[in-house]
């Protein structure tokens, strides 16, 4: 894997951390390891990159972990030979990760599925949604497929709407946030928008119910970046509702945030028929929502 430096001055083992999405110390095996060499030479981890260094990694990046399949329950909207997509509960860890490697929803999956083996740590998974986000997602079953399905995904052949709350009362019928997003240059856990290491986000809303100091939304996903409608809800001013990371208080309710990936829709990449899902909302939001006084 070659990767382009297009920043400057960050330790490497900071950069490829942020730029490959793997831990640290992971970067850091793999530069003791000498599989780490930038302009064809070894560097040590806290060698600074510079503007249109070359970097070259020798290595798979995956973890060597046994995901053990889990009888777990899961709800399946849609099924066939090629792929499937599962309304996925908020709470529930769409993939194992170091420190996380059981009850996933890969576990529950590998239990009753063959899945495409692209990813060894995400077998199945074209696109995630966060731990606390419910709804739906698509999930291929062979390698083909999921090459497929992640092509439709980058060229936005695959539309997704979520329904969302958020704090305050939006005035405006409709709307349209592009704004790029990276990580958080005081907080790598956190994503914000930013002009640095970032990447384009699209997200468009429409008000579907305003209530006292709240609003109902739907979003549709032009990109899908990491914690994209968290972020840009938060960034216009209007986070979501019972988001313990970018919400406006940190008193929430084992629920999570108020986000549910709701529809989603695309041609089905083998058989050329139109695929719709559509999950409701679950139990705990509607119940939150019933209790709110409408604006009147």
């Amino acid at each position: 894997m070659e990767i382009k430096v297009e920043v400057s001055n960050l330790r490497i083992d900071q950069y490829l951390r942020d730029k490959l999405e793997i831990s640290r110390s992971k970067v850091q095996k793999l530069i003791d390891d000498g599989r780490i060499m930038v302009n064809g030479k070894e560097i040590n981890a806290s060698y600074i990159v510079k503007e249109d260094d070359l970097i070259t990694v020798e290595d798979d990046l995956s973890f060597e972990v046994d995901i053990i399949p889990e009888n777990i329950p899961i709800d399946v909207v849609y099924e066939d030979e090629y792929l499937l997509v599962v309304n996925k509960a908020s709470g529930m860890v769409v993939h194992p990760a170091p420190g996380n490697y059981s009850k996933t929803l890969v576990n529950a999956l590998m239990y009753r599925f063959n899945l495409s083996s692209k990813d060894k740590m995400r077998p199945g998974i074209v696109h995630r949604i966060d731990k606390d986000t419910s709804g739906l997602l698509v999930v291929a079953k062979n390698d083909e497929v999921h090459d497929m399905l992640s092509n439709m995904i980058k060229n936005k052949e695959v539309e997704r709407r979520y329904i969302a709350l958020v704090e305050g009362v939006i005035k405006h019928d409709t709307g349209t946030i592009d704004a790029p997003i990276g990580r958080d240059i005081n907080n790598r856990e956190k994503m914000m928008v930013t002009d640095v290491n970032s990447k384009d986000a699209v997200t468009h809303f429409r008000v579907l119910k305003r209530y006292r100091d709240k609003t109902l939304i739907e979003c549709k996903l032009e990109t899908g970046r990491t914690h994209q409608i968290r972020v840009h809800m938060n960034y216009i001013g209007y986070p979501i509702v019972n988001d313990p990371v970018y919400g406006k208080s940190k008193k929430t309710t084992p629920f999570g945030q108020f986000l549910h990936s709701k529809s989603i829709r695309f041609i089905h990449p083998v058989t050329n028929k139109e695929i719709y899902c559509e999950s409701p909302l679950p139990k705990e939001f509607q119940d939150y929502l019933d209790k709110l006084t409408s604006e009147e």
